[in-house]
């Protein structure tokens, strides 16, 4: 955990539209997790992107009943993609993140994805549904959906990462400030739009194999998700082709002065993939 007005070295985002139902228990079991497994100083920022529900005064409670630890922003427009980049461009901490309000990813591979940032091996990771080791249950529709999603990708700009759209994401901040200014999309495809600038960039991508379990309850609607992404594809390919999406400077990849706060807990070892597209 953090003191109270203390950076952290992560900043951990959950995105949240509409979410009062579980908001409360998925927080408390993050912080609670956070607290027995993991070793350096964290945060958890509630990222409330326009709901109409309780779900902002039930951010604001968290906050109130663990200072230091959860922090409430509030938007008054919709899109998760605005709302990270919102939450990310406020964050004090040398690492941000996000995973989804469900918890669908298993949390034992939050350690894996912050690794490599810290010590300076990768600059940007993701989880991964479609990597090799990944253990994951959901309906056959969205897994042939998100299947032929990635294998687009791939199509279109060769050997890229194995899943794009995983809610389950690190970077580090001296990176994503000036990316954030190359990245147009505020919706779903925010995530896609980011690992491709990284991998445009020649960025190693660190990739993650996780556990997943779909979340029945989603809000995302499929279909104005895919031509949402079918659009922001052709959008980036376009751009790439007249030779933009370039960060001006990329940031030296080194290891973070930071120590762990608490003794080192193992998680258990977690299939990795790495991609290293550098000249």
């Amino acid at each position: 955990m953090t003191p109270e007005n203390a950076a952290p070295v992560v900043d951990i985002v959950i995105p949240v539209y509409n979410e009062e139902a579980q908001l409360a228990q998925s927080v408390i079991t993050l912080r609670q997790y956070l607290l027995q497994n993991f070793p350096y100083s964290w945060r958890i920022t509630i990222a409330d992107n326009a709901s109409q529900d309780q779900t902002w005064q039930i951010a604001r409670r968290l906050e109130q009943s663990y200072p230091g630890e959860v922090k409430a922003l509030h938007l008054d427009q919709k899109g998760r993609g605005r709302a990270l980049r919102y939450a990310w461009a406020c964050s004090d901490a040398q690492i941000v993140s996000y995973m989804d309000v469900d918890l669908s990813t298993g949390l034992d591979s939050f350690l894996p994805l912050i690794s490599p940032l810290v010590t300076g091996h990768s600059m940007i990771a993701t989880g991964s549904r479609l990597a090799r080791g990944a253990r994951i249950k959901r309906q056959f529709k969205r897994e042939v959906t998100s299947r032929v999603y990635n294998l687009l990708i791939k199509l279109i700009f060769g050997p890229v990462f194995s899943d794009a759209q995983c809610g389950f994401k690190a970077v580090r901040k001296d990176l994503i400030m000036p990316m954030l200014g190359l990245i147009e999309n505020n919706e779903w495809f925010f995530d896609s739009e980011l690992l491709l600038l990284a991998e445009h960039n020649h960025l190693r991508i660190h990739e993650v194999a996780v556990d997943w379990i779909e979340d029945p309850d989603s809000r995302v609607n499929i279909r104005k998700t895919v031509i949402e992404d079918l659009k922001g594809l052709w959008r980036m390919r376009f751009k790439f082709w007249m030779g933009g999406g370039k960060l001006q400077e990329i940031p030296a990849r080194q290891g973070l002065q930071v120590r762990p706060e608490t003794e080192f807990v193992p998680v258990p070892a977690q299939p990795q993939r790495e991609y290293n597209h550098a000249a």
